[in-house]
């Protein structure tokens, strides 16, 4: 389907004057979409928040005290604020963007139009979600095994473990709408916040970690907290350390697709702003009191790191439940993507046709096997996250939404001092972007030609990869 067939009649994408025109096609796309038998655009923004909350409170959180260990306190903590301040920037950049080209309905067409409808950064945009989304679900599937590897003390093969998870997530891909799927982001953030506090009364209560990455207890001394890097910290663990870091802040490529089904697109900044203030404390005071009691033994996920074997089990066993969930969220957006190519604008699309739900089974069966073959066949995929972050962070956090600014302001992009600060931030957030982009890939790359000297994973092992 071309992106022509995707317009409605008399409509050319991005000639809204004014915030009244968009509005005005806001309303006739939800009215349109309520003509269908499955209707997309019903979310409120309470809803919206349930499912950002979902997708943002994931077992990344406990790996930002390894990254506190590797940068201290001082580096550490100014990553961690930058980063929130630059989520907010950018997700109110994309947000204005979108309400000025109301059609777009995901991360390709965000791509196609601020770089001046071009077919090329379409496919390039569609490339960059599908390799990020599936490889994401990957990891999903791997960190599932994980889990089931940790509370049953290994009785299956890895591989096993992976197939019952990637199952499970197929069945629970089932829903075509994200407002089905904003129910079970209520109960992936309450299971995440159990697992996070359970964590951190766990670290509090023990004596000491057992496990780090340079030994266990005592192996490296007494448990210890510091302002800067330890002499010997490397360039690359740093730069990793904050791509970790990046990594959990840069949810934006999956936005575009949340603020089209909302029914009032326009309400989005009160969701995001209910993810912000949920995402500033989660994200950086567990991580804070993990770092001061597991110190520089803190490993990632955090959990590795308890020293009781029923801590571990009792706090990470949470962890399952927005595991699936995440990867549910994930494969709904990859899902839709697809399922609009293949079936356009035909009645099967939006309605109850075995065709439609078969389309939709079949795509979301095909998603699934591709991530469990991913997460079996990459034998370090932390690695690969790593370098994937850095390839995607760059463009879906920092330099989509500098050019977005750009479109939004030119002529008026020094216009007052106002304007001429926000000219000013948004240039360094391009800046940042090329940097990791550059520098970032670079430290990705050298941390895998490191992991793989050593051993790795066989593909579709059996090994137990218990934390």
């Amino acid at each position: 389907m071309s992106k022509d067939d995707k317009k409605e009649p008399g409509y050319v994408l991005g000639t809204e004057e004014d915030g009244t025109d968009s509005f005005d096609t806001i309303t006739a796309l939800v009215a349109a979409d309520h003509q269908h038998d499955i209707k997309l655009r019903t979310m409120s923004w309470q809803k919206t928040a349930c499912l950002l909350a979902g997708e943002q409170v994931c077992l990344a959180i406990m790996a930002q005290s390894w990254s506190l260990s590797v940068l201290g306190w001082v580096p550490g903590i100014i990553t961690m604020v930058l980063c929130a301040f630059f989520f907010w920037v950018t997700s109110i950049t994309m947000h204005k963007y979108i309400m000025k080209h109301p059609h777009i309905m995901d991360i390709c067409d965000f791509g196609y139009h601020v770089f001046g409808q071009s077919k090329v950064a379409y496919v390039f945009s569609a490339f960059m979600m599908l390799a990020n989304n599936i490889l994401l679900i990957g990891f999903h599937v791997l960190t599932g095994a994980k889990v089931l590897n940790t509370l049953s003390d290994h009785t299956l093969c890895t591989a096993v473990f992976s197939i019952i998870v990637a199952i499970m997530g197929i069945i629970m891909s089932a829903p075509r709408t994200l407002q089905h799927v904003s129910f079970m982001s209520m109960f992936s953030s309450a299971c995440m916040g159990i697992a996070i506090l359970l964590f951190l009364v766990f670290a509090g209560i023990e004596a000491a970690p057992l496990y780090g990455y340079n030994g266990n207890y005592p192996t490296d001394g007494p448990v210890k907290t510091y302002a800067f890097p330890l002499p010997g910290t490397t360039w690359v663990a740093c730069m990793n350390a904050v791509m970790n870091i990046t990594f959990l802040w840069v949810p934006q490529i999956l936005f575009p697709t949340f603020i089209s089904e909302m029914e009032r697109p326009q309400d989005f900044p009160k969701a995001l702003a209910v993810l912000a203030a949920i995402s500033t404390i989660l994200f950086i005071v567990p991580s804070a009191i993990g770092f001061r009691y597991l110190g520089q033994y803190a490993t990632a996920p955090a959990f590795g790191s308890l020293g009781v074997t029923a801590y571990k089990k009792a706090s990470f066993g949470f962890v399952i439940v927005p595991t699936l969930v995440i990867g549910v969220i994930y494969a709904n957006v990859t899902g839709k993507f697809l399922y609009t190519r293949i079936l356009g604008k035909s009645r099967h699309s939006h309605s109850h046709t075995v065709v439609g739900w078969g389309v939709w089974g079949l795509i979301m069966v095909g998603i699934w096997v591709l991530a469990f073959v991913f997460a079996e066949i990459i034998p370090s995929m932390g690695d690969f996250l790593s370098l994937l972050s850095a390839a995607f962070d760059s463009f879906f956090g920092f330099i989509y939404f500098s050019v977005a600014y750009w479109q939004l302001n030119r002529g008026s992009l020094f216009k007052g001092l106002g304007k001429t600060a926000l000219t000013v931030l948004n240039i360094f957030i391009m800046l940042v972007g090329l940097f990791l982009l550059g520098p970032g890939l670079y430290a990705a790359v050298e941390a895998i030609i490191a992991d793989y000297a050593g051993a790795v994973t066989p593909a579709f092992t059996c090994s137990n990869m218990s934390i």
